[in-house]
């Protein structure tokens, strides 16, 4: 039977919910709308490599239907982490907006993901085609034109 791994790195987009721990730019972006702080927990020095939607939507079909990829593992990211305190600067684009919390779990927290998305260049030829501003203006004027799915 065929089968390839897909392992892609922090989606985020459009339909993301808010209410929990995980999908940090859906509830920055959720919180800067609403003028409330931007939380971070601990100091804000971890990074994540984060992919839209769409590009990960692509990825997972054109996975699916290749079978160069079979019996592979293959990322997909960006390629380049970024901080939580510049993603939530990003968002903000005001430093008092943004507070450091105490950490819930830190000795849990991994301080550092960044996808190698190679493999997925080199058998597929795929590549994210959106950038994380691309990405985090497109979120932002989905949650203004829809608060009340997120």
């Amino acid at each position: 039977m065929p089968a390839v791994v897909v392992r892609p790195f922090n989606t985020y987009g459009p339909f993301q919910k808010t209410g929990g721990e995980g999908g940090v730019i859906a509830i920055f972006i959720k919180k800067q709308l609403a003028g409330q702080e931007l939380g971070i927990y601990g100091d804000g020095t971890q990074t994540r490599d984060f992919l839209y939607v769409e590009d990960c939507a692509a990825f997972v079909a054109q996975c699916g239907y290749s079978e160069a990829v079979n019996g592979e593992i293959v990322n997909a990211g960006l390629g380049f982490d970024i901080t939580i305190n510049d993603l939530a600067f990003m968002v903000a684009k005001d430093q008092s907006k943004i507070k450091h919390l105490p950490h819930i779990h830190p000795q849990s927290e991994i301080m550092k993901l960044l996808c190698d998305y190679s493999k997925a260049n080199e058998i597929l030829d795929w590549q994210p085609k959106h950038s994380l501003e691309e990405g985090v203006a497109k979120t932002t004027a989905w949650i203004k034109q829809n608060p009340e799915l997120i």
